[in-house]
This record gives C-alpha cells, sequence and structure tokens, in this order.
C-alpha cells in the first residue's frame, strides 16, 4: 500500500491494508472511546491533567485530518503534540506508529506499536502492526511471538492468522505455518492470501 492511502486510511478510521502476506487490521477498530491501562514497564511522569488529555484528542483529530490531506510531516507534529501532551494517547501512538511504518522507519514504528501495546494490552491492531514491521527487518522470531499472542488475543482474526502462517512459513515451520493458513481459511474460505499460504506448505 502506498504511503498516501495509509494516510488516508488513517484519517478516516476506515481497515487499514497494509500487507502482510495478505494481513491487514483495521484501524477503525481501535477506538479513541477506550480506556487505556497503565504501561508496566514505561511510565510518563507527572499526572496527566483532564485539559491536556481534551487537548491531546484535539491535536490527534487535527492530525488525522492532516493525514486525509497527505501532509505527512504536519500530521506528525501533530500526533506528537499529541503524546507531549498525553503520553498514553493510544490513537497518537498507534496512528504515528503505521506512518513511521509506511514511512520504512520500522524500529520507531515498533516502538510507537510497543507503547500502544502496553498501554491497552491484549489488542490486535498494534500486535499485527509491530509483526510486520519486524518481518520487514527480518525479525521473524519476534513476529511470531506477537502473532502467537494475537491469535490468543482473538481467535477469529483471519489476519493473524495469515500473517502467522507467513512469520512461521520464514522460519521454516511448515507445520504451524500450514496450520495457520488453515485456521485462516477456515475462517475465510475464499481468503487468497492464506488459500496460497496453505498451498506452498502443503496443507
Amino acid at each position: 500500500m502506498t504511503r498516501p492511502a495509509i494516510l488516508l486510511a488513517i484519517a478516516l478510521g476506515v481497515p487499514l491494508g497494509i500487507t502482510l502476506g495478505g494481513c491487514s487490521f483495521d484501524l477503525g477498530s481501535w477506538g479513541s472511546n477506550d480506556k487505556p491501562k497503565l504501561a508496566t514497564t514505561e511510565k510518563p511522569t507527572g499526572s496527566v491533567s483532564p485539559q491536556n488529555v481534551s487537548d491531546a484528542r484535539q491535536h490527534a483529530t487535527r492530525g488525522q485530518e492532516l493525514a486525509r490531506s497527505f501532509k505527512t510531516e504536519q500530521a506528525l507534529a501533530e500526533f506528537e503534540q499529541a503524546l507531549a501532551l498525553d503520553p498514553y494517547n493510544t490513537d497518537a501512538l498507534y496512528a504515528r506508529g503505521l506512518i513511521y511504518q509506511g514511512q520504512n522507519q520500522h524500529q520507531q514504528a515498533i516502538e510507537d506499536f510497543t507503547a500502544a501495546s502496553g498501554l491497552a494490552p491484549q489488542r490486535v491492531g498494534p500486535l499485527l502492526a509491530r509483526a510486520n514491521s519486524y518481518l520487514a527487518l527480518n525479525k521473524a522470531k519476534e513476529a511470531t511471538a506477537d502473532l502467537d499472542e494475537a491469535v490468543q488475543a482473538d481467535p477469529n482474526s483471519v489476519q493473524a492468522w495469515t500473517a502467522r502462517g507467513e512469520a512461521y512459513e520464514r522460519l521454516g515451520d511448515k507445520a504451524k505455518a500450514a496450520a495457520s493458513y488453515s485456521r485462516a481459511v477456515g475462517l475465510r474460505p475464499r481468503d487468497d492470501a492464506a488459500r496460497s499460504g496453505l498451498a506452498r506448505t502443503g496443507g
């Protein structure tokens, strides 16, 4: 997917198709109404006032509007401003990570997805996104760890099962890859990526 398409998807909150062997994940399911849990590792210093939380949401919304206009740098600035005001703003972390990913800045993307996942554990979106960046960096082992967690969090996620199949396929574990592709096909019989993966792995 091209960078403008990624940004437009971020802005509109529609299902976002960043390919990972046919995998896509849905930014629209990452709702701003979710109350994030405190991260267990990196905690911002000081308290976040209700005004800061409100202002941060406004900056995050503005960032999405700028993303809709394909103004990447300005969108990033808005997300950074949001996070300066409220380091717990998962929407800004996740959206900024997606932009970094679209720019092939995978290490920075991984950091944002890690923070988003820590604040809202067991959400499939950041796990899938981080796995995508790990695979882009040829870190299939790290990707499989995220995808193992993702399929536990949402056993009905076709994207997670398909991505897990690709990750295990890259590791050379055809049995786990075939099992993952098979689960994806069982959930969505016409999924081309999962069907192709299953054929490749002899499932």
